[in-house]
């Protein structure tokens, strides 16, 4: 049973005000009218007769022409606030009729996206980011559309049963859009902050240079990128998450050269790298995290040549490196922290040829190499450290060759070289420590520990 009292439910959409039923209000508002009258009468007379105190006693005229002047003003009131309520229906019956056209033309846009000929789908795409714009309150519905079409089957090869001609420029055409909303997040129809699932999708190129990724979640779990290139170029990560989780990279490219990291995390925990190339060239860490761990890299190449490392963090944690290359030549690190603990080396080379430490932690503590390369060839260390602590060499090579120990601290405390090659060949200690304490060198190993400066060197 309803309650006679309670106001008219919305049924209209949201845009309807929520006012009181008609023949409620309308004898309410009659008694509160009647009774208002009554009250300014004699409350006027009341007043009247106070102020003529002594005189002449005030005419009932009077009396009338004060009531009716207060009624009249109260008149002009109530007609204010009718035209007030008629102003707000005719503004909800506009937005619902908004809201109704928007409607329509999201159905028409995901029809066009379903239709067999690429011109069409292109129109939808499109029609569906014109629609964002123009619909904030349901922008992540139209953004989630546009993501659903990537996550679809995609054939890239022409000769292969459900190959579709033109899909590739669709698809493309959608990154680009996406780009385009990422540039400025102080724009009214940015997407920064926004959601971006890829979640299973494959790739074969895009553009999302320049982008800006200040808050929401960019997914490109489980996504396949087997040719082209997909650029994050000059791109800034200052909060949020783009997660690269179990993606293959079987070939193509992925770039994020010159790109800034000053917070959020970007994470390709348990990738498999088989081909293909990472690029993170030039790029600057100042703060948050670009994690690898349990990544396998079987091929494939990760370079962050000329990256600088001023803070934030970049993990290999317990990954599989069997081929391949990971590649810091040139890289800058006064902070920050460079993680390969507990790390399987059993082929590919890691460089970290001519690289400056200044400050910050590269460690491997706890890895294990059983072949491939380690280069440190050409570096010079003024502080930081380099930690090589409970490290076993079985196999591979690991070079120092002409690196410059001038500060800081480098260790292979408890490390066990029964295997491989250890090369220190024109070393120049000029200051800091490197120390061998615990660490025990066997008869297969080959070791060239070069001309070392007469400074403390803990050897087992």
């Amino acid at each position: 049973m309803t309650n006679p009292l309670q106001r008219r439910p919305n049924q209209d959409g949201r845009h309807t005000p929520n006012l009181w039923p008609v023949w409620l209000v309308a004898p309410g508002a009659l008694l509160l009218v009647g009774l208002a009258a009554y009250g300014l009468y004699h409350g006027a007379e009341l007043l009247l007769a106070s102020e003529s105190a002594g005189k002449k006693p005030v005419g009932v005229q009077d009396v009338i022409k004060t009531t009716v002047t207060v009624l009249t003003l109260i008149g002009a009131v109530l007609a204010a606030l009718y035209a007030y309520r008629k102003q707000l229906l005719d503004e909800g019956a506009s937005h619902r009729a908004d809201a109704t056209q928007l409607t329509e033309r999201y159905s028409k846009a995901a029809e066009q996206l379903g239709h067999e000929q690429a011109a069409v789908r292109l129109a939808g795409v499109y029609a569906m980011a014109r629609l964002a714009d123009d619909w904030p309150e349901q922008r992540q519905v139209c953004v989630d559309v546009l993501c659903a079409y990537l996550r679809m089957p995609y054939e890239t090869d022409a000769n292969e049963p459900g190959f579709r001609h033109g899909e590739r420029e669709v698809r493309l055409t959608i990154i680009r859009i996406i780009r385009s909303h990422l540039q400025d997040p102080t724009e009214a129809t940015t997407w920064c902050g926004r959601d971006l699932d890829f979640t299973g999708a494959t790739f074969d190129g895009g553009d999302l240079s320049g982008a800006t990724f200040s808050g929401g979640q960019v997914t490109f779990a489980g996504a396949t990128f087997s040719d082209g290139q997909i650029s994050f170029s000059r791109s800034t990560f200052s909060g949020g998450q783009v997660t690269f989780t179990g993606a293959t990279f079987s070939g193509g490219q992925v770039t994020f050269a010159g790109a800034t990291f000053s917070g959020g995390q970007v994470t390709f925990a348990g990738a498999t790298f088989s081909d293909g190339n990472v690029f993170f060239n030039g790029a600057t860490f100042s703060d948050g995290q670009v994690t690898f761990s349990r990544a396998t890299f079987s091929g494939s190449r990760v370079n962050f040549g000329g990256a600088k490392f001023s803070e934030g963090k970049v993990t290999f944690h317990w990954a599989a490196i069997s081929g391949g290359r990971l590649d810091f030549g040139g890289a800058t690190f006064s902070g920050g922290r460079a993680d390969f603990g507990r790390a399987t080396f059993s082929g590919g080379q890691v460089g970290f040829g001519f690289s400056t430490f200044s400050g910050g932690v590269v460690h491997f503590n706890h890895s294990t190499f059983s072949d491939g390369q380690l280069t440190f060839r050409g570096s010079v260390f003024s502080g930081g450290r380099v930690l090589f602590n409970q490290v076993t060499f079985s196999g591979g090579q690991l070079d120092l060759s002409g690196v410059t120990f001038s500060g800081g601290l480098s260790t292979f405390r408890g490390s066990t070289f029964s295997g491989g090659r250890v090369t220190f060949r024109d070393v120049t200690l000029s200051g800091g420590e490197v120390s061998f304490r615990g660490s025990q060198v066997g008869a297969a190993a080959s070791t060239d520990w070069g001309p070392f400066s007469p400074l403390p060197v803990n050897l087992p």
